[in-house]
């Protein structure tokens, strides 16, 4: 699993002109899944997410996780995250799992992150196409892939 993290001051998703999805102060969270995920990618990244201390504490310094601050978050599935550009340009999403096989680790993911947060998580909507607004708070954007913890 590889996510993007983005520190957002207000995050939304929009689809067909309905808005589905909306926080004041949290993470924006782009996930993409590939075939060889399992629940201890999901565990790792869900434990990852909810103590990484990125939040601004009273001194300016990013000591806080988003539990420490009770932000909220929004979880957007984004199979173009597992894309190849290695060949040409077009790029190759031929590693990004298929919806039978994201589609419930993406469910899981999510209620997993509600149990890491103690807390409702927003999604966006799997598979649809999304209109995702965001304030990028800092900016603090980061990329982690669940297969490079070592």
């Amino acid at each position: 699993m590889k996510i993007v993290i983005q520190r957002v001051s207000q995050a939304s998703v929009t689809i067909k002109g309905e808005k589905v999805a909306n926080i004041n102060g949290g993470l924006l969270i782009l996930l993409g899944i590939v075939n060889e995920d399992t629940q201890d990618d999901i565990n790792w990244l869900c434990n990852k997410i909810s103590n990484l201390r990125i939040f601004s504490d009273e001194n300016g310094v990013m000591n806080n996780s988003l539990k420490d601050v009770n932000g909220d978050a929004i979880v957007v599935s984004q199979f173009t995250l597992q894309a190849s550009t290695k060949k040409g340009h077009r790029p190759s999403y031929i590693k990004a799992a298929k919806p039978e096989i994201a589609m419930p680790l993406y469910k899981t993911f999510i209620n997993q992150l509600e149990k890491s947060l103690n807390k409702k998580v927003q999604t966006g909507q799997f598979g649809a196409d999304m209109k995702v607004a965001l304030i990028n708070d800092g900016p603090v954007t980061i990329i982690i892939d669940s297969k490079n913890k070592d």
